[in-house]
């Protein structure tokens, strides 16, 4: 891509995208439980067998868009047309997820939820294959790129504030009350609405390489052959699963652990879930100058250990005071692997395109994101486990063990996890960034204004 093409795109612009696409999913990835199980009575086991369905399907649907997205060729470049039309489907059953008729129960509660948790994962997954596609496109120096990620990473943290922290005072003090569900879809209304609005602005700005028409479309069955017999690809893979899968347990049982752990009302949640952003966003600006300066392998690998270790004072915590001084330092983990862990990544495709000479992010990122998916159905079977452990099975029937039940998922299984996840990383090689140096060789004309 010729300077001249990047500098049509401002990183703030692209950056925003992570807002709107986070939004939705977060405050699905966040409140699902608590909606369905604790509020709905919904059967653990029942939910666990859903979200497994839920991984299988994306397991399919990921390298699927991805690979329809990289064959892509229009007047309006190869992602924007699939941002357009993701963004809306999401919307919608963002809003459909959490409002359920209440004439629903049984049988027809479980259809409800099926659908549209798997309409939602299937244009989850359309969006983020096309939006995170492009930041190698967009932004193929790792300088320039670090500062969009962090950018976008802080969007994203922007959007957990909104998705995550408020949710549980708007949903159970604003628009509801701690055992009815009428807040949550007011609230997923206001978000889904939010969301969609800051997509369509990111995407109608971006400017795609043009060049790209003219370049052959990568084939299928050779595709998924170069990634599969690709090292760094499962190495790198598992290690970002780990992480991904760490996080959505905190994400998925934050606000059960508030309830049951810390004997605390849901709207408490909002405290500990703030912190732990704030501190993460805090941390950001320093973990990119780690990463400027040391290079996205090294903050990687740090980043992992000190994810793993920040889980250990959240488990000891025993009121809403000891959980939120956790709650930083767990923030210093997570914003080190925001900062470093797509940049990685983002190494791999850049690899592939310069060995290859076929630009193929879209299915190369669908496939990381297999791994990414592997979360839900880790969700699954750590919640259908508090009841086989704890006999914790739904807010109907929680059992008497549901204090250590949320904590052992909040805290243990993600500490596990990451711990797995920094040994794979210790032991996994780091390609070079490829595509900064064949950019460099390239005479370079003055950045845009506003540019790092």
């Amino acid at each position: 891509m010729t300077d001249a093409a990047r500098r049509a795109t401002h990183p703030a612009r692209y950056a925003v995208g992570m807002f709107g696409t986070s939004i939705p999913i977060n405050l699905i990835k966040g409140s699902m439980i608590l909606f369905y199980v604790d509020l709905l009575g919904l059967d653990v086991r029942i939910y666990g067998i859903v979200m497994v369905a839920y991984a299988i399907i994306d397991a399919i649907d990921n390298p699927l868009l991805g690979f329809l997205s990289d064959r892509t060729r229009t007047r309006w470049g190869r992602r924007r047309p699939w941002l357009l039309v993701g963004a809306p489907v999401l919307a919608v059953g963002t809003i459909a997820l959490f409002a359920v008729p209440d004439s629903l129960d049984g049988a027809g509660l479980v259809i409800w939820f099926a659908t549209f948790v798997i309409i939602c994962e299937a244009s989850d997954s359309m969006l983020n294959a096309n939006y995170g596609a492009l930041l190698p496109e967009l932004f193929p120096r790792e300088k320039e790129r670090s500062v969009a990620n962090s950018l976008r990473q802080g969007f994203q943290l922007l959007a957990l504030v909104v998705s995550l922290a408020l949710t549980p005072w708007l949903t159970t003090s604003v628009f509801g009350t701690e055992q009815t569900t009428g807040g949550f879809t007011i609230t997923a209304v206001l978000y889904s609405v939010l969301a969609l609005a800051v997509i369509l602005y990111m995407t109608l700005g971006i400017r795609e390489d043009p060049q790209v028409e003219d370049e052959a479309r990568p084939p299928l069955l050779g595709t998924i052959k170069v990634i599969l017999t690709n090292p760094r690809f499962w190495q790198i893979g598992a290690a970002s699963a780990c992480y991904l899968s760490a996080m959505g347990l905190v994400l998925t049982g934050v606000q059960l652990y508030v309830r049951y752990s810390l004997g605390l009302q849901v709207a408490y949640a909002m405290y500990l879930q703030g912190v732990v952003i704030l501190a993460t966003v805090g941390f950001l600006a320093l973990w990119t100058r780690v990463v400027r300066t040391r290079g996205a392998p090294f903050t990687w690998r740090l980043a992992f250990v000190l994810l793993a270790l920040g889980f250990i004072p959240l488990y000891l915590a025993h009121d809403l005071l000891t959980a939120i001084l956790a709650g930083l330092f767990l923030g210093v983990g997570y914003s080190g692997m925001l900062a470093s862990n797509d940049l990685v990544i983002a190494r791999v495709l850049d690899e592939d395109a310069a060995v290859n000479g076929v630009r193929r992010e879209g299915i190369f990122l669908a496939a990381f994101g297999f791994f990414g998916r592997l979360g839900g159905a880790v969700v699954g079977g750590a919640l259908a486990s508090l009841g086989l452990f704890f006999g914790y099975y739904s807010g109907d029937d929680p059992g008497t063990q549901a204090d250590a039940a949320w904590r052992v998922y909040v805290c243990v299984y993600p500490m596990g996890l990451a711990a797995l996840g920094a040994v794979i990383a210790f032991l996994t090689p780091v390609p070079d960034n490829v595509r900064e140096r064949v950019s460099s060789s390239a005479p370079r004309v003055s950045p845009a204004p506003g540019r790092d």
